[in-house]
Parts: structure tokens; C-alpha cells; sequence
């Protein structure tokens, strides 16, 4: 079956991925991109079925009235993939309020508006998916990367609401949390804030960011083509996680979780109104 897809930031990583793949197999992309330098030759082999699209999604009055323009010019998108986001490293402290904005209203408020305004039409149309891309840190949080934490906590939280609100208008949301990957999230997109010495002892993220230290383990364009599947399962998976060590080091966080709340059962009684 033929699907059309609505994939905002295609330029690079796993947007991209999928885009090349979707277009291979003969499906329709929308793709958001900032400038159109790096996806040229799909613009030129796919001119039928690849419509590229200017968009900065930090331009939420642009998402509000781009939603309705795109289903309006294609008459029906089966699936939202909320891809457009980026990684920003720093401990707290070293935050300015510039960096804080910014990632908030790429990684977080981008992607509700966008689910937002998509949810009539999805409904209308009798169904339809949405992807939204976290990470396996929207569950397992690290130093030096808490605004990007915050971000993908959110969002998860977001999602995991909104699915059980719109399960009944077979509008399905799956929470993609890819663990570290060949992309240039890391290689070249990731934003690093104003260092200081005085949190060195937090900075080994500088190795993970330089190739030269050893690549990640994650397969973009697998990664990509497991998304894809995704659409294919019946009902939609809450949530996928890609990459052993991912999905490792997030059972043993929830492990650890689970452990410390089940020390807090006389805690938690003690605040329970008791029987007058």
C-alpha cells in the first residue's frame, strides 16, 4: 500500500534515511528542510513524489498554518514523523537562556504543535500514525545533557498521553527512543554550551562527540527501515528502542526505578488521610 508520509528534518540522519528508503519503495514524502542544498538529488530523481518543503519548525506560527496547507495540497497524510531535533550538551550552569529556548522549541514544543494541529485531519480522514522520535534518553538521563533530557522527558509524556486520547479514532503514536547512532546528530549537529572548568569532571560527552574516539554502534538506515515497519503493526507500538546497549542500559535504569519506589510504600501511606 501507498502511503504519504509527512517527515520534518530530511536533510540529514534519520529523516533523511527514511525519506531515501519511502521514495525507493514508491511512497510520497513531505519533507521539511531549512535549505535544500543537501537533499538536491532527491528533489531531482523524485519530482513526482518527494515534495520538499522550506520550514523552520521553531516558527510555530508556520506550523500552524503549514499543517492544514499540506493536507489540503495532498488530500491525505497517513503519517506524522516528528524527526527535526538536535542534542545539546552542558551542564546546567553553563546554560545560557539562548541555548534553553532553543532546544525547547525544536525538540519539544515543535513537535506538539505539530501533532496538534495534525490531530483534526488524522481524525477526519479516518486514522492515520504518528512517529515521534525520542531517544532512549527520554528515559535514562546522563550529566551535561539535562535541557535535551527535558526535552525528550516531555515529549514522551506528551505522546503517551495523546495516544490514549485518540486510540478510538484509529490514530496510533509510536515514541521511537534510538540509542546512539552513525548520524550527524552526533557528528555535526550536536550544539555544545560555553564550557567551564569548574565542571570538567562532567565533559567526557567531548569523546562521544569526535569520531576519531570511536563510533557510535546504531545503523541510521536500519533504524530507518524499522520506523517504517513500524506502521505495518497492529495496534501501534507505544514505544520501540533501537540498539542493544539502548535498550540495556534503559531496563536497568527502570529497574532501578522500580526498586527505589517499592522502599517508599510506608512513606507514601504516611501522607494518606486516615479514618476519622
Amino acid at each position: 500500500m501507498k502511503r504519504t508520509w509527512l517527515i520534518t528534518g530530511v536533510s540529514s540522519g534519520f529523516g533523511n534515511e527514511m525519506t531515501k528508503q519511502l521514495l525507493e519503495k514508491g511512497d510520497t514524502v513531505i519533507g521539511t528542510v531549512r535549505n535544500t542544498k543537501k537533499v538536491e538529488e532527491l528533489i531531482a530523481k523524485y519530482p513526482d513524489t518527494f515534495d520538499c518543503q522550506i520550514l523552520d519548525v521553531t516558527n510555530l506560527t508556520r506550523i500552524h498554518s503549514f499543517i492544514p496547507e499540506m493536507f489540503e495540497k495532498h488530500g491525505r497524510i497517513d503519517v506524522i514523523v516528528n524527526n527535526a531535533g538536535y542534542g545539546l550538551f552542558g551542564a546546567a550552569e553553563e546554560l545560557d537562556y539562548e541555548n534553553i529556548q532553543k532546544i525547547m522549541d525544536t525538540n519539544l514544543t515543535a513537535p506538539i504543535m505539530i501533532i496538534h494541529d495534525s490531530l483534526p485531519f488524522l481524525r477526519k480522514q479516518g486514522g492515520g500514525r504518528i512517529i515521534q522520535l525520542s531517544s532512549y534518553g527520554g528515559q535514562v538521563a546522563f550529566a551535561a545533557n539535562s535541557m535535551y533530557h527535558a526535552t525528550k522527558f516531555g515529549i514522551e509524556g506528551f505522546c503517551e498521553s495523546v495516544a490514549q486520547e485518540v486510540a478510538r479514532y484509529n490514530i496510533g503514536i509510536t515514541i521511537v527512543e534510538p540509542g546512539g547512532a552513525r548520524t550527524e546528530f552526533r557528528y555535526g549537529s550536536a550544539h555544545v554550551a560555553k564550557l567551564m572548568p569548574e565542571y570538567d569532571h562532567v565533559h567526557g560527552f567531548l569523546n562521544m562527540l569526535d569520531p576519531t574516539k570511536g563510533l557510535a554502534p546504531g545503523d541510521p538506515a536500519k533504524m530507518a527501515a524499522r520506523m517504517i515497519e513500524s506502521v505495518d503493526i497492529e495496534p501501534a507500538p507505544l514505544r520501540q528502542v533501537y540498539g542493544s546497549q539502548a535498550l540495556d542500559t534503559t531496563i536497568k535504569r527502570l529497574e532501578e526505578r522500580v526498586a527505589d519506589y517499592k522502599t517508599q510504600t510506608e512513606l507514601a501511606a504516611s501522607t494518606d488521610v486516615t479514618e476519622e
